[in-house]
């Protein structure tokens, strides 16, 4: 069995309900942290009947394959950036049948980080079928564990905020 931070858990398990009381199904579209998101959604029995699915799109390859990011936003901004968190929401909600979107793109570290764009750096985006958006730049402290933990606490944080 794989261990999930009982926070975590604890804050999944609101969401589910928030969704399931409202009716609403979720996607996930994510970059780094690699399914984490989806991983705690689907932890929490019965989650099926809210989570649609979930979108790994670690490479640029991916985002523009599997959610529709256009390739200008990738060259012109970086994976790591704002406009294309935002195409990864929307792309995670044109390319499926869910009422909410979540997506992450970040430097987990321990490299490839810069000046600009520091390790801990992450884009949130959620994303509601109602044209409703949030988003969020953060730049979480500690290692990569720690750095993608964080994302996951915050990510469900935004799409609870959009089931209100």
């Amino acid at each position: 069995m794989i261990n999930i931070d009982p926070e975590l858990l604890d804050k999944a398990l609101r969401l589910l309900e928030a969704c399931r009381a409202r009716g609403l199904s979720l996607v996930t579209v994510e970059s780094c942290t690699g399914g984490l998101i989806a991983g705690v959604l689907t932890a929490v029995p019965g989650s099926s009947d809210v989570v649609d699915r979930g979108f790994v799109t670690y490479s640029n390859e991916a985002k523009m394959a599997l959610v529709g990011v256009p390739g200008e936003l990738l060259a012109d901004h970086g994976a790591v950036s704002e406009p294309v968190a935002r195409a990864m929401a929307h792309g995670g909600l044109a390319h499926s049948a869910a009422d909410l979107a979540i997506a992450v793109t970040g430097i987990a570290g321990p490299g490839g980080g810069s000046a600009v764009k520091p390790v801990g750096l992450v884009h949130l985006a959620a994303a509601a079928r109602d044209g409703r958006l949030l988003h969020e730049r953060v730049v979480f402290p500690g290692d990569r564990a720690a750095v993608r933990a964080a994302t996951v606490l915050r990510a469900l944080d935004l799409l609870e905020q959009l089931t209100s």
